[in-house]
């Protein structure tokens, strides 16, 4: 019997030609990949909290007796605490392993092979990402020069099949929030309008209380940001009822780990320690953007992140990119059209503004 056969031909013919998702690598990797100690990387290419959890976290998840045990599928803890901390009932509420489990839960349950997601870039990259992943078809809508969205080519985009649409609000990478009235422009449109507030907690907005008054709004969150949990995959999304008890129903049973729901729980404890490192965090993205700002070949975009994008008006950003990483510090580079002449920075604590403006100043 011959065995060799050509596997691919039993792969679906649109994933063969997909592109991959671009991550950014954790510490221990750049460290072995530029032949550096751990200690002398500066780690400002995934906008994490570069304080950390809250400790009251480390000390759960050191203590908790049932990690041989499964977690409770139907989320009850970890949604009553969410119901509190958002003001909304735990039937609005599902948790899942980081948002981009999520946005992919929410396009199995929306899309058929052949409907349409409106994808706004330049913006995350797990919006185009998972559509295709799940049989769906992009449309993309470029942003204007600003990056603010360009309300009246959505809605001509919206007659072409189109189902669901994301708006990440502060985007990522520009920094820039969605205004109000151009979200209600969208919900009239009858898509299902998902706007992802990664970023929230930095700019102090959010249309979370909208979500009972709209059948057809969804807005994510993460632990990833505000509360330094990005590697054990933590956040929530609210949803209109009947979406919440069809995603509870499709999505795999365990999804949340245990480690997961100790980690948020006690995050939601400990507010109050959380709040004063976003308030640093934003205290320290005013410093940066007005550092970057005294670099004459960088023009940096205001921001409501924890990040601040760059256009280099002098130079090649590629260059400056790899120059930095020689030097142990990481930030992200995004080899697309709009971008291709832009650097993102995280931003970090006050010791990594200093390195990396020492550094870009010394470029050129």
């Amino acid at each position: 019997m011959n065995l060799d056969w050509d596997v691919e031909k039993l792969i679906r013919p649109e994933l063969l030609k997909m592109k991959a998702y671009t991550p950014v690598e954790p510490t221990e990797v750049l460290s072995q990949d530029m032949g550096i100690p751990v200690e002398r990387v500066t780690k400002l290419d995934g906008n994490e909290n570069p304080y950390g959890c809250s400790p009251r976290v480390l000390q759960a998840l050191a203590a908790y007796p049932y990690y041989h045990l499964y977690p409770d599928s139907e989320q009850r803890e970890i949604r009553k605490a969410l119901s509190q901390h958002i003001g909304l009932a735990p039937e609005y509420i599902v948790a899942g392993s980081g948002s981009d489990e999520l946005i992919d839960l929410i396009l199995r349950l929306f899309l058929k092979l052949g409907d349409k997601v409106i994808n706004c870039p330049p913006t995350f990259g797990m919006y185009p990402f998972s559509t295709e992943v799940c049989g769906g078809e992009v449309i993309g809508v470029e942003r204007k020069e600003d990056f603010t969205l360009d309300i009246p080519a959505i809605k001509k985009a919206v007659g072409k099949r189109a189902k669901v649409v994301f708006i990440a609000s502060p985007n990522n990478p520009s920094g820039n929030i969605v205004a109000e009235p151009e979200i209600r422009e969208l919900l009239e449109t009858g898509l299902v309008v998902v706007i992802d507030e990664a970023y929230s907690e930095f700019s102090e907005t959010s249309v979370v209380s909208w979500v009972p008054k709209y059948s057809n709004l969804v807005v994510l969150r993460t632990f990833s940001k505000w509360a330094g949990l990005a590697g054990l995959r933590a956040g929530y999304g609210v949803f209109p009822k009947t979406v919440a008890e069809y995603l509870m129903k499709i999505k795999q049973p365990y999804n949340i780990n245990a480690a997961a729901q100790v980690a948020m729980l006690e995050s939601l404890k400990d507010k109050d320690y959380l709040r004063d490192t976003i308030k640093m965090i934003i205290a320290e993205r005013a410093r940066l953007f007005t550092k970057l700002q005294e670099i004459k070949w960088l023009r940096p975009y205001p921001s409501q992140g924890n990040f601040i994008l760059c256009r280099v008006i002098k130079g090649d950003a590629i260059r400056i990119h790899q120059e930095l990483r020689r030097q142990g510090i990481f930030v992200r580079y995004f080899d697309t059209p709009r971008l291709r002449d832009c650097l993102r920075f995280s931003v970090g604590k006050p010791e990594d503004t200093d390195l990396l403006i020492a550094a870009l100043n010394g470029i050129c």
